[in-house]
Parts: C-alpha cells; structure tokens; sequence
C-alpha cells in the first residue's frame, strides 16, 4: 500500500515535468514568426483624428504620406484601396470608394504626400476612379452631423501586374487580384467635419 501511494506521488509530480519538456520542445520546433505587412502614415496614428489638409475640410485636399515594410517575398505590385465603410450611398450595400491605385511597382515601398490625380503616374501606378467619378485620391467628407467614419486604407501585395487601365472599377480589380494575394496591411483614420 505504501509502495502504490509512493508511485501516485511519483506520478503526479513527474507529469507537470514531462508537459513542461514537451511544450519546450515545440516551441523550439516552431518557425520564427514574420511580421505580416504593414502600412503607415506620418500623418497621423493609426485610428486617429485625419488633420483637415487631408480632408474635405479644405478646397483641395490632398493625399497623406503612405509607407509600408515587411513586403512579402515574390511581390509584384501592390493595390491600394481608402475606402469609407460607414457610408452607404443611395442606400446600398457598397461604401464610399475615397482612392484606388493598382500596379503599384512591388519595389516601391511609400508613396509621398499629395500624389497628383493622373490616371497613370511615372513609375507605371494606375489611378482608377472613385466613387464620385474623379481620378485619385478624395478626402473624406462625413457630416458634422453623426459620428466619426473610419476610413480605410488597404495595401494589398499581389504576385503580378494587373492588365487593366483607369477605367477599371473596385470589382474588376478585386476580382483580378482575387488569389494572387500575398499580404494585407490596414490603417485607419477617423474623420468628420
């Protein structure tokens, strides 16, 4: 009877032991973890107040400073989509479209403040139109009257160069990039006037 009490003993402290080597064991097993994408701004914090000069605040606003790291390997370009997700126009299912550039060159890693609202730019980026229409970016614009929207910026990193112009809308290029995607980094900004 003693032996058997002395052997429950041994077992119960034994086993904790044996958890512990076999947990430090799979941590040692398991891949160093990557960052994944990442996107941000020098104009402000990620869930922050937009300043005005990014907004539709201002006659002419113009596009934040944009820069993003941990690139994925094999990254042919990058899509960028704002967008404001609390909008509903003409009460429908989509949101507002602020800004949409595809074909991105997947060497570059920022775009600077104010980029130029032509449907192509030098190094190959397409400006595709937003919701209103126009070529590039548009500043947020919600009403005095509610709450802050969050407007969205999205980086995609795709494995290829998309065969399509400005006139491609958010749909075409969705569907385009739809299994080629790589990474996906997202900043938020708040907004209303």
């Amino acid at each position: 009877m003693k032996m058997m009490r002395m052997l429950a003993i041994f077992a119960v402290l034994a086993i904790p032991s044996v958890g512990v080597v076999l947990e430090a064991q799979m941590q040692q097993a398991a891949p160093p973890s990557v960052s994944g994408l990442t996107l941000a701004t020098t104009a402000f914090d990620d869930g922050s107040i937009i300043p005005p000069k990014f907004t539709q605040s201002v006659p002419n606003p113009i596009s934040p400073e944009l820069h993003w790291s941990n690139v994925p390997p094999n990254t042919v370009s990058f899509v960028l989509t704002v967008r404001d997700p609390d909008g509903a126009p003409e009460k429908r299912v989509d949101d507002v479209l602020h800004w949409m550039a595809f074909n991105i060159p997947g060497t570059v890693r920022e775009l600077p403040e104010g980029v130029p609202p032509n449907p192509q730019l030098a190094d190959g980026t397409i400006q595709a139109k937003n919701t209103r229409g126009g070529v590039g970016y548009r500043g947020p614009g919600a009403g005095a009257a509610g709450p802050y929207h969050h407007y969205t910026f999205e980086l995609y990193a795709v494995d290829m160069k998309l065969d399509l112009g400005p006139d491609a809308t958010r749909a075409d290029v969705f569907k385009a990039i739809d299994g080629h995607i790589l990474g996906k980094a997202v900043l938020v900004g708040r907004f209303h006037r």
